[in-house]
């Protein structure tokens, strides 16, 4: 039966507002605001996210509150800050505790005069003094509540002559890298480094005979060719092969469970690619750092943004991670050629570690010397400028460290 053009007219305005309903059941967006998910970093998972899953309570402790700490502050530390000093100072004091009445929140030392050849373990030898030195001051470190990290300036491995690939022939350079590696005629010798590498941080113990959890940052600047470790003379895999048998031998065959590990190119690096293209995995880094100093080298403003958008770069990829992210090295130094900059720390240095929502949990100056330093003393110029630095909001020496080593209920 033929219907009338009136009922036509009803049934298609029916059926257009049948439709218009059930598209606005699939495409209308829910009225309340999604809830943020919750940090996926907790007290009871964080073995999951470090790379040693035997880790001593003291050193997952650390890892969980370094992690934690990026979110309001960063910890402020310097390289050999009890005995390398400026103008001659005194040994009594840190350079950053006689110019703000505290200690740095981490100190930096080096395994290279531990590991030297020429430290026979006899006291009358001079690298065993450095040794007995070093580990005298991680431990007083330690005491105070304080972070330790070592990097390792690693002697080539034919004469074990320098660190530098410039003092290397270009046979030397273009083979030192890939003999270390399993099967190389050198890998002997590297496993026999990493022995006194774990003979000396499973000594490194507290007051109660606990482990002093440090992190190493082995192979650091391989993005640069100053190292003989750098990108010209090894490939990608082969650096990360490298560097997993390191994690390797220490954590599994060695037994060290009180290292946290970082991963610590220059500043080179703009991009994610980028900075992964030499990424040895998650299961190897705990702590993803860049070294900078160019950025800074009387760069201005300009040098502190471009320095900030790398540390934004490795700053998201560790929330990505649930890893530690870090400005593993950096300063100015000012000497007498080399004048002091206005506003160096509490303006570019500060903006680079914090704009734009940059979640950094510690940063490191280089050492002092005689002559020369990356953090003033009372008497200089810009005594003023750093002490303003360490007393910014998100700024953290000692004092006000929390306690890194006990994870809170």
């Amino acid at each position: 039966m033929n219907k009338s053009p009136f009922c036509l007219i009803v049934i298609f305005f029916v059926f257009l507002i049948s439709s218009c309903s059930n598209d606005d059941a699939i495409e209308t967006p829910p009225t309340t605001v999604p809830v943020p998910q919750a940090d996926a970093l907790t007290t009871i998972n964080v073995k999951t996210y470090m790379v040693d899953a035997n880790a001593t309570a003291e050193t997952v402790a650390m890892f969980y509150n370094l992690k934690k700490l990026a979110k309001t502050k960063f910890a402020i530390g310097q390289q050999d800050a009890f005995n390398a000093f400026y103008n001659n100072g005194s040994s009594l004091l840190s350079d950053i505790k006689k110019t703000t009445g505290n200690d740095p929140a981490l100190l930096g030392s080096d395994f290279m005069f531990i590991t030297d050849k020429n430290n026979n373990g006899q006291a009358n030898n001079w690298f065993y003094q450095q040794e007995k030195k070093i580990t005298d001051d991680t431990k007083l470190a330690y005491s105070k509540g304080m972070i330790n990290v070592f990097c390792w300036h690693l002697r080539e491995p034919n004469k074990e002559y320098s660190f530098y690939a410039n003092d290397m022939t270009p046979e030397e350079k273009a083979t030192a890298f890939r003999s270390i590696l399993p099967g190389g005629s050198n890998h002997n010798w590297y496993i026999a480094k990493l022995d006194k590498i774990a003979s000396v941080v499973s000594n490194l113990k507290g007051s109660k005979g606990e482990l002093i959890p440090i992190i190493f940052r082995p192979f650091h600047e391989f993005d640069g060719n100053w190292f003989w470790w750098g990108a010209n003379y090894c490939s990608p895999e082969e650096y990360k092969t490298a560097f997993q048998f390191t994690v390797d031998y220490l954590k599994n065959t060695k037994g060290v469970h009180n290292i946290l590990y970082a991963f610590s190119p220059d500043n080179s690096y703009s991009t994610a690619a980028a900075y992964l293209s030499r990424y040895p995995g998650d299961a190897y880094v705990d702590i993803l750092g860049m070294d900078n100093y160019g950025d800074f080298n009387n760069q201005g403003q300009l040098g502190s943004d471009r320095a900030n958008i790398k540390l934004k770069v490795v700053s998201e990829l560790a929330k990505t991670k649930v890893k530690i992210a870090a400005m593993t090295e950096t300063g100015y130094q000012v000497t007498s050629t080399n004048a002091a900059i206005s506003g160096w720390f509490s303006t570019f240095l500060y903006n680079a570690l914090t704009a734009n929502s940059t979640e950094i949990s510690f940063v490191m100056f280089w050492n002092n010397t005689s002559n020369g330093y990356y953090v003033p003393t009372p008497e200089v110029s810009n005594a003023a400028d750093f002490k303003s630095f360490a007393t910014k909001p998100k700024s953290v020496l000692v004092n006000s460290l929390p306690q890194m080593y006990v994870l809170p209920n």
